[in-house]
């Protein structure tokens, strides 16, 4: 549902909320800082990252307060392609100034952006596309020379249906209860996503399993 285009802007904020929650209590936020570490650990020099369907900023939001703890000056763009979620991000996100949000296809961020762009990074993006927009995707990575960090759903019964549960009895949004099992069920396999990056053209990369179902994805040129 949440790929619609005619969601009702009060459904798709309740939905953003919650997936604010569920990132935060199932460990969504820490995969991705654990990849900001690991990048910031074993890579030069990183000043600019691209969040691909940053929803709600929290990402974004998360990513920064990693940065500023580590006293890492980071800047962030942010390309989502539903008005409502730049709307919704530019309010979450309104007093940070580091940042640059876009409401567009990622494949239409400007040349002169993504020269700068050392991070590309996405969360819970994946699995709304297909085989072949997901190796188009790490493709645009890497010829542009970008480090892909991303973290996406294990796909795994016992994940199914927790999450059907939890969303059932706690979730007051339709689309989370809708999404969220549906979401499990399009998520990956471990070797799925090594033959994705393969594919890509990648041979740098790692794919770690992380709590909870989750893969943290970081491939290098």
């Amino acid at each position: 549902m949440l790929d619609a285009t005619d969601i009702a802007p009060a459904d798709l904020y309740r939905n953003l909320d919650e997936l604010h929650i569920i990132n935060k209590q199932l460990g969504g936020y820490a995969v991705t800082r654990s990849g900001l570490r690991k990048i910031l650990s074993s890579t030069g020099s990183v000043n600019n990252i691209l969040d691909i369907g940053f929803g709600g900023g929290h990402a974004i939001s998360q990513m920064r307060e990693f940065a500023d703890s580590n006293k890492v000056k980071l800047f962030f763009y942010g390309v989502d392609n539903k008005n409502e979620c730049l709307s919704y991000a530019e309010r979450h996100l309104s007093g940070m100034e580091n940042k640059q949000l876009i409401c567009d296809d990622f494949r239409n961020v400007p040349a002169r952006l993504l020269e700068k762009t050392d991070v590309i990074h996405c969360s819970l993006f994946l699995h709304h596309l297909n085989n072949q927009e997901i190796i188009s995707l790490f493709k645009f990575a890497r010829e542009k020379r970008c480090i892909i960090l991303a973290n996406d759903l294990h796909r795994h019964w016992l994940a199914f249906y927790s999450i059907k549960v939890l969303t059932s009895l706690f979730s007051k949004s339709i689309l989370v209860k809708n999404d969220a099992p549906l979401s499990v069920k399009r998520g990956f396999k471990k070797r799925e996503l090594v033959h994705l990056l393969k594919e890509a053209g990648f041979t740098n990369f790692s794919v770690k399993w992380c709590w909870a179902f989750r893969y943290r994805i970081i491939a290098k040129e």
